[in-house]
């Protein structure tokens, strides 16, 4: 159909005027004939600037952004004035790439141009520089804007979000609606992943009640944003009701409810759900089996893990990626099958990335393989050099294995480099306001009675069986190891929560890092002497501590 309309203006001569040739370029890229539309383009005789933006915009709409701006460089050569339409198709190019030298250089021409109070241009110039990451350059634009549309806003809140800065996301919404902008659908969906960041159920309920008072609740974005949401916010049952209640689904509202099962130890939920996917009409995707991947490694299932793996190429055609080997490794480390996940990274077809060895060096942290972990944290240090954490955790297998020389070792080679370990933390939310504790902080205003609370709940809990886990500690005595645990933020966070909650309410606190033993074997307890259920989000997944037991089964 395409090379017929072609022929036909060639035949009729219609291909010497250059806006039927120009149409014929923009038609072939929008049905993704991208190189058929290049033919086209790199046979007319004269171009003018729509032809170049329609080849431009083109490249960058087919996913060929490299290419995009090559062609914006060699247009900015050949003299052609740039439009706003050439700028604004440059820019996006930039943000995909990551590319904020050229952008920066785009910044300059719009400027010289005379686009420096065009609206939409501003916009896409706030969009390239949060991509890049320069989320600073990004409010600067928006900030001194002479006028501000929706988008505007929706380009803001969503740079803030993509770049962690999750409060001012949420300080940049409730500002647009005191100057009376009206949020639209693409607000809430850039909003609702900045709250699932916080991870606190109230304000989960609170926008998905605002986006009800909107009537978007209908919308499929919105409603797989607040499935993804409340999942993150550890309600996967009310994940589920809204899940259940959707009269449409795409692949990502099934993606984002086999990923909350997943996280939250739920895998043989998240099989059913996928096996239920497969019976309906939304293909599954790569996401769709890394989310079935983590699924099983998070719950110890190994065969059904290995089988997925397997029929991502067999089944859907899909070529796994870095991060699907890294969840294979991750799954068989997990699992104690150490030599069977080494086996695997050296039989991969691509060269293992941060991703896989990261795995592997945690696996071999928790069961304390010493001569893996050597191999795994050698290759890291080459992949990452300035990252501290696989310093931290070759040091904890070596005191794991009371290997105190190799400990030191690796503290001087982190002293001469200037690594850190990144600080634990963990947070409570109590009455709106987020509560923040660091291993042994007396910067609380109700320190004393968390402290005084805590030291009762040690005692409470060691009546019925807790005996501290030491074994991350060394050089140090035992009673002072046994204070040092004593005060870890995760302790610290629920002993608060317990002084201010009335009896049976669930605490539900979020931790930075990975739950250490201690505090995993601690908060078993502390459910069972308080009767309390106590929510644990940490870095990887959630723990549901309830009557002495924690829904990881021990497995994480």
């Amino acid at each position: 159909m395409f090379m017929v309309a072609m022929l036909f203006a060639m035949k009729a001569g219609f291909d010497s005027l250059v806006n039927v040739s120009t149409a014929l370029v923009d038609m072939y890229s929008k049905r993704g004939a991208i190189e058929t539309a290049r033919l086209v383009f790199d046979s007319m005789r004269l171009k003018n600037v729509v032809s170049w933006n329609s080849m431009i915009d083109g490249y960058g709409q087919n996913g060929d952004t490299e290419e995009a701006l090559r062609l914006f460089k060699k247009m900015m050569a050949d003299g052609i004035q740039a439009t706003d339409v050439t700028i604004m198709s440059a820019l996006y190019a930039c943000g995909e790439l990551g590319d904020l030298e050229e952008g920066r250089h785009v910044h300059e021409l719009l400027t010289r141009n005379g686009f420096e109070s065009d609206v939409s241009v501003l916009n896409a110039l706030i969009t390239m520089y949060s991509k890049c990451k320069r989320i600073d350059l990004a409010e600067d634009v928006f900030e001194n804007m002479p006028v501000k549309s929706l988008v505007s806003w929706n380009a803001m809140i969503l740079g803030y979000a993509q770049n962690d800065r999750v409060e001012d996301a949420l300080r940049l919404f409730n500002k647009m609606q005191w100057e009376n902008v009206k949020p639209d659908s693409f607000t809430m969906v850039s909003v609702i992943p900045a709250l699932a960041d916080i991870s606190v159920l109230k304000q989960a309920k609170w926008i998905h009640g605002f986006a009800i008072r909107l009537c978007t609740d209908k919308n499929i974005y919105i409603m797989t944003a607040l499935v993804d949401l409340y999942a993150k916010c550890g309600s996967v049952r009310i994940a589920r009701r809204l899940f259940d209640a959707m009269e449409e689904r795409h692949v990502t509202t099934w993606n984002a409810m086999i990923d909350g099962y997943g996280t939250h130890g739920f895998g043989k939920s998240a099989i059913d759900m996928f096996e239920q996917m497969k019976r309906s009409s939304v293909k599954p995707n790569d996401i769709t089996l890394l989310s079935v991947l983590s699924a099983c490694g998070h719950s110890g299932l190994v065969q059904e893990g290995k089988k997925y793996f397997a029929s991502m190429k067999e089944d859907y055609g899909f070529e796994p990626n870095m991060d699907h080997y890294g969840c294979m490794v991750d799954l068989l480390g997990r699992a104690g099958r150490l030599d069977e996940a080494w086996d695997f990274i050296q039989k991969m077809p691509i060269k293992p990335g941060i991703s896989v060895y990261g795995a592997m060096l945690g696996a071999c942290k928790i069961h304390k393989n010493v001569k893996l972990g050597e191999e795994a944290a050698q290759r890291l240090f080459e992949l990452e050099p300035d990252e501290g954490g696989y310093h931290v955790l070759l040091a904890n297998i070596y005191a794991a294995a009371s290997m105190w020389e190799d400990v030191a070792r690796v503290r001087t080679m982190m002293e001469k480099k200037g690594l850190q370990k990144t600080p634990g933390y963990s947070s409570i939310d109590l009455k709106n306001e987020i509560h923040t504790f660091h291993s042994g902080s007396t910067d609380h205003p109700q320190s004393q009675k968390i402290y005084t609370r805590l030291a009762g709940l040690i005692d409470e809990i060691k009546a019925v069986g807790y005996m501290p886990d030491s074994d991350s500690l060394h050089d140090v005595e035992e009673d002072v190891k046994e204070q040092l645990l004593g005060t870890h933020s995760e302790k610290l966070a629920i002993a608060f929560g317990l002084i201010n909650t009335a009896p049976g309410t669930t605490i539900q606190i979020r931790k930075n890092l990975r739950v250490c033993n201690d505090c995993h074997k601690a908060t078993k307890f502390i459910s069972q002497v308080t009767g309390r259920e106590i929510i644990v989000r940490d870095m990887q997944r959630f723990h549901h501590f309830k009557n002495g037991q924690c829904s990881c089964g021990d497995y994480w």
